[in-house]
């Protein structure tokens, strides 16, 4: 069932849509190896340093990429969140440029109290961020949507970096299954792309 903006898109846009929204999984190939990396980002994030949380998220991206053979990406870790009477923005994908790589914002602390987030908050917000990087570089679409689908590839990469903690293959807090949104971000395109634009 299409999210109620789908009736306000155009058919092209539909189309997109409906492409995205039929895809659930995106195959994470050998994902225990970039365990370190997830285990890196969880230390630095419980220590509040954010240049350590910076170096640690690139490290995942960085990690991510490579495995899913895309191009790669720049990554910021910003301190408080900017907020508007709407909530708070938790992350953003800005899309590359002919001289620069696409770009992946995320904020580490809220917006009213400055604390640091907690990580399986952050750790979605990043893979929701790639996950947008994914559709236009892994699946080549025109678009970004937030479709059903959108949010099933996210929650299946985050199945596959945590592991199964049941069988205690992972002592790495569980993110929650709930999509978070960021405040920014609306259920229409976020960013307009067209293939090849972006510097590798």
């Amino acid at each position: 069932m299409p999210f109620a903006f789908y009736a306000r898109l155009t058919r092209a846009q539909q189309r997109v849509y409906r492409e995205s929204d039929q895809i659930s999984v995106v195959p994470l190939p050998n994902a225990p190896a970039l365990r370190p990396h997830l285990e890196a980002l969880q230390d630095a994030l419980a220590s509040g340093d954010q240049g350590r949380t910076e170096e640690a998220a690139r490290g995942l991206v960085h990690g991510l990429t490579v495995v899913l053979r895309v191009p790669p990406l720049r990554v910021e870790v910003k301190g408080v969140r900017p907020a508007n009477y709407r909530g708070e923005l938790h992350g953003l994908y800005t899309p590359g440029e002919r001289t620069r790589r696409p770009l992946v914002s995320l904020w580490m602390r809220t917006a009213h109290r400055g604390h640091v987030v907690a990580f399986r908050t952050f750790l979605r917000t990043l893979v929701h961020e790639v996950c947008h990087h994914l559709d236009y570089e892994w699946l080549r679409l025109p678009d970004s949507f937030h479709t059903e689908g959108f949010y099933r590839r996210e929650s299946s990469l985050i199945r596959q970096l945590v592991g199964d903690e049941t069988k205690g293959r992972s002592g790495l807090a569980r993110p929650a299954e709930e999509p978070i949104l960021s405040a920014e971000e609306r259920p229409v395109p976020i960013w307009r792309q067209k293939r090849g634009t972006e510097s590798g």
